[in-house]
């Protein structure tokens, strides 16, 4: 029945069925298709839903709206209702529409909106989402990837030495980014200008230069920019990479990067290295020169470009070639102070948190932004901050009390089941992955009794507070820690 659609397609369709399961529905409903959808697809459902507070609501509204029943088990296989049966033959009239081989989510999405009675389909229109819209928009797409040239992105090696950083950002792949408010508006503002509309963010290593372009790329994901960056990417490029690679000096790579960088109006390339490169010696024989690929479009403002530099090699590259200041506004990124670091430590450390499994003190965060600031004199906030809290928290996972064995062997064969449910579903065997998710369950179970029995905590975490902080940032300086106390005791 499935064999049409694609992988993704399939993984939507059977999470559908693991979230009807999770609320003891005997049928698939459009709802828990469309939960489904929004679990596997993230880069499509961004692109209409505001964010995850859409996505939370959305689950809360199907919680309030649905009976609560005794889950079942994730062995069974429950059949489409009528109104999903529906959704699937209209995903598959419009991928039919749209001259597709196969069936994908935004077919799928396509089908949930022609099901306009549903409820799946109300929770898509209340929050904005229109069928005429869904639609336009993938024409767009299809328009924008046939009239963009012949040698594609994909279809090159130049794509290989980029990253679509937008992508990422819709993929939810990017970590949040704190502060730098005047910065961000700055750059917004020269990316909007007639001329000198390429910026290139000064400031020494470590204070967040690339964070601030992925930051933008975020803004663009989530739709919180002016129009006219609305359908613009942010493609980063390897350029280092790009130019000593062994297809570096091929007259058909060259051709495809010129017409890549000079032939793409929606793209806004980020090219961190760039001024360093250009202010570095004059290329040696079996090189490529940076300057025979981007400096006629850049002149010509047939590309846009973000570039980054330390004042070094910013005022280098400009003593060896003036023609940049034709062409980049400048923006200062100056280090964070410690407040503002701090804050920045506050968002870290809630990806930090779920990597380490550790919590953290708020005097753990506000004595590495201090510290870091006082003791490390050849490094830069915010960067060397976040460096220490992360070394801080292995130091106490390093350090920690071991857990009962037959915790840890539990834990462990929960990892097992999850990669074999993951590996199950890769490969479309999805009676295995409804057996590993019922085995997933009952050992979760397993688990939570054993931490009873040697009453653990079950969410219990170490965690890593200012003396982590303290023994970290005295092996990194050689100092010890009662000069480290004292120290910063009389700042």
């Amino acid at each position: 029945m499935f064999e049409r659609y694609t992988e993704k397609a399939r993984r939507t369709i059977f999470f559908g069925r693991y979230e009807a399961s999770q609320y003891g529905s005997p049928y698939i409903e459009t709802e828990h298709l469309l939960l489904g959808l929004v679990r596997e697809d993230k880069a499509l459902t961004s692109r209409f839903l505001r964010g995850a507070s859409d996505v939370e609501s959305i689950r809360l509204q199907i919680d309030n709206a649905t009976t609560t029943r005794e889950k079942t088990s994730t062995s069974i296989d429950l059949p489409l209702s009528n109104e999903c049966k529906r959704i699937l033959a209209y995903a598959a009239e419009e991928a039919e529409r749209l001259a597709h081989k196969q069936i994908g989510c935004e077919h799928l999405l396509l089908g949930i909106l022609r099901e306009d009675k549903s409820f799946g389909a109300q929770l898509l229109t209340e929050r904005g989402v229109r069928l005429d819209k869904v639609r336009a928009d993938l024409k767009r797409r299809m328009h924008d990837d046939s009239s963009s040239g012949t040698a594609r992105p994909q279809e090159s090696g130049f794509a290989e030495l980029t990253s679509d950083l937008t992508q990422l950002a819709l993929e939810e792949q990017l970590y949040p980014v704190m502060g730098r408010t005047a910065e961000m508006e700055r750059l917004i503002t020269l990316l909007g200008r007639s001329t000198k509309q390429n910026a290139v963010l000064v400031g020494e290593r470590g204070v967040g230069k690339a964070t601030l372009v992925e930051g933008l790329a975020q803004r663009i994901a989530g739709g919180a920019v002016p129009a006219f960056l609305a359908e613009k990417r942010i493609v980063e490029v390897d350029i280092a990479r790009m130019l000593t690679g062994s297809r570096a000096l091929s007259g058909i790579f060259i051709a495809e990067a010129r017409h890549e960088l000079a032939s793409t109006p929606t793209v806004i390339f980020f090219m961190e290295e760039l001024h360093s490169l250009l202010a570095a010696s004059p290329s040696r024989s079996g090189q490529l020169d940076v300057t025979e690929l981007i400096k006629t479009p850049l002149l010509a403002d047939k590309m846009q470009c973000i570039a980054a530099a330390t004042p070094d090699e910013y005022r280098r590259a400009l003593e060896k070639h003036p023609w940049l200041e034709s062409c980049f506004s400048v923006i200062e990124i100056l280090p964070m102070s410690v407040e503002e670091t701090v804050d920045v430590l506050r968002s870290a450390s809630k990806r930090l948190e779920e990597f380490h499994w550790v919590t953290y003190s708020d005097d753990a965060l506000n004595s590495a932004a201090v510290y870091s600031n006082v003791f490390i004199r050849d490094r830069y906030l915010p960067e060397k901050a976040v460096d220490l809290i992360d070394e801080a928290a292995a130091f106490v996972k390093t350090h920690q009390g071991k857990l009962p064995d037959e915790i840890l062997q539990e834990r462990k064969r929960i990892k097992f089941i999850i990669h074999r449910m993951e590996k199950a579903i890769a490969n479309h065997e999805f009676e295995k992955a409804r057996f590993y998710s019922d085995e997933e369950r009952r050992a979760r179970d397993s688990l939570r009794e054993l931490y009873k029995k040697h009453k653990i905590p079950e969410d219990a975490r170490p965690e890593v507070g200012r003396d982590a902080v303290e023994q970290v940032l005295s092996r990194w300086t050689g100092i010890t820690v009662a000069k480290i106390r004292e120290a910063a005791s009389e700042t």
